[in-house]
């Protein structure tokens, strides 16, 4: 088990993506935190993985207190995985104040309060002599665009360039810093996107708009919660030594071809 004895903290545990990165974890032998709104998430089902926290990530009231319960149980925190995310799909003209500020508070500012209080904990981590490890999300859309996601594609820019700067103020101490950049992936946040929220809709059918991102990607298919949590568990992991700084795109290939078609 490559995570054995290690203590972990995963944001948005009980989302798509955060659900599938606690049950690898725990499979992995590491004691799990797994923090979130409340105990069924946005797909609304009760699981046992892992040690609920109740954490609103806009809230630094909320980061000191998981982090201090952390402290207590154990002294220290070896990962922390930033995966509290939400997407607003609007452009910028459609986008009001108040969800622009919502966006940037839950992706990028929640991302900025998790790791400012888990960094004391990670460098206690780090004395026993194998690296921390901090991972955060950002998105293949924080380096090209969808339509229609105008604030969410800023917050995971900031996301982005956060993790370069906390990887090289923190290597030193022994904590090394990624971001998780997925593509289209098999959430309830790709779901909406069918349903016709935003740009995903344009009057096509569900059964339309799947076939569409499927054929779109070179590997002719979207990704799952747990192809990204095979690549957090091995960042996560000692494994990993030597990886920090790096923005990781996990999208299928989408991003490395010509685009030829809008969605």
């Amino acid at each position: 088990m490559k995570l054995e004895g290690k203590i972990a903290l995963v944001t948005g545990a009980r989302g798509g993506i955060g659900r599938a990165i606690v049950a690898r974890f725990v499979k992995e032998g590491a004691t799990v935190y797994a923090a979130d709104l409340t105990p069924e998430g946005s797909l609304d089902a009760h699981v046992d993985d892992g040690v609920f926290v109740k954490l609103d990530v806009t809230q630094e009231a909320d980061a000191i207190a998981a982090m201090d319960q952390v402290r207590e149980a154990h002294g220290k925190l070896d990962i922390l995985v930033n995966a509290a995310g939400i997407e607003i799909e609007k452009t910028v003209e459609d986008t009001t104040l108040e969800e622009w500020n919502q966006s940037f508070a839950v992706n990028s500012t929640g991302t900025f309060l998790t790791s400012k209080y888990a960094l004391p904990l990670m460098r206690e981590a780090a004395k026993s002599g194998s690296s921390a490890s901090l991972i955060n999300f950002g998105s293949y859309d924080g380096f090209i665009a969808d339509p229609g996601l105008a604030a969410y594609c800023a917050t995971k820019g900031a996301v982005h360039a956060l993790t370069r700067a906390m990887a090289c103020d923190h290597g030193p101490e022994g904590i090394r810093v990624n971001a998780i950049c997925p593509g289209y992936i098999d959430t309830p946040m790709l779901q909406s996107f069918f349903n016709g929220d935003g740009s995903g809709g344009g009057g096509g059918s569900i059964e339309t708009l799947q076939k569409a991102v499927r054929d779109v990607h070179p590997m002719r298919t979207y990704g799952t919660p747990e192809d990204i949590a095979n690549l957090v568990n091995w960042l996560a992991s000692d494994e990993a030594r030597y990886a920090s700084g790096q923005l990781w795109v996990l999208d299928g290939g989408l991003s490395a071809q010509v685009q030829q078609m809008k969605l």
